[in-house]
């Protein structure tokens, strides 16, 4: 196990990425948080138990350790927006997905130390995902990013209404090319879940940087809508509905998998 991130080692082409499930902050951070953002509102809750069957398949899994409002690992390290005229939660957020703000004077993260969190968290992260999906290229011929998320079914400040539970990223077909995309969308669609391709989102930076088809490397993200495997208001996981919900993620995954060669 690693401080920043954990790591294990699977034997087929796929990895899956797991960056908004981390509680950890650091004591001078939190030090100067407001007692609601000590509770990380906004974190990707219960994903990486959610994929722990992941194993089964021969995957690889990265999840990260430490809050996104620590280092938001799904951002590029220059904070560049990544969609167009929508709110942007930031590399190191200053406010909540409701608008509070995250800290008790409510100000910016510093630029030098913007600097040294991305050099201690968001860094390593990276070069991780990088170095395996190099050895899995190497070892297979191509390799396959999952990027997984989760998030609140109703969140007013980032979209409208009710999101749909399944919202699969492939930053419209560059990431993951059609046909690709749409027999995940078809999987998707004939579940009892609702399911968008390319809708709100589209895959941050994780699938946008690494996803190159042209170079072997695909990349996925899914936006799982919390609704589906955990209750929303006690934040409890659900075992039974989550075990249910396993059942489509698993379909998904082999159907993305299957479609470049692994059975």
């Amino acid at each position: 196990m690693n401080d920043v991130y954990t790591y294990r080692q699977g034997e087929s082409p796929l990895l899956v990425s797991v960056p908004h499930d981390g509680r950890c902050v650091p004591d001078a951070q939190r030090e100067r948080m407001t007692p609601q953002a000590l509770s990380l509102p906004d974190t990707d809750w219960h994903v990486a138990r959610l994929y722990d069957f992941v194993a089964d398949l021969g995957a690889s899994l990265i999840v990260a350790n430490f809050s996104r409002y620590v280092v938001d690992l799904n951002r590029p390290s220059d904070d560049a927006a990544l969609y167009d005229g929508q709110h942007a939660t930031g590399l190191c957020p200053r406010y909540t997905f409701s608008g509070e703000p995250i800290y008790i004077e409510d100000l910016p993260v510093g630029s030098e130390e913007v600097e040294e969190r991305v050099a201690a968290y968001w860094r390593p992260y990276h070069d991780r995902i990088a170095a395996s999906l190099a050895e899995l290229k190497s070892r297979h011929g191509y390799a396959l990013l999952w990027d997984a998320h989760s998030i609140a079914s109703r969140v007013p400040r980032l979209f409208d209404g009710e999101l749909p539970v399944l919202n699969i990223g492939t930053w419209d077909d560059r990431c993951c090319r059609s046909p690709v995309s749409e027999q995940l969308l078809n999987v998707a669609g004939g579940s009892s879940y609702t399911a968008v391709l390319n809708g709100r989102f589209k895959g941050g930076y994780i699938t946008r940087h690494y996803g190159s088809p042209d170079n072997d490397v695909h990349a996925v993200q899914l936006e799982v809508a919390q609704r589906a495997y955990m209750d929303e208001e006690s934040g409890e996981y659900s075992p039974n509905e989550a075990k249910r919900f396993q059942q489509t993620l698993r379909a998904l995954l082999e159907t993305y998998s299957g479609a470049f060669g692994v059975q």
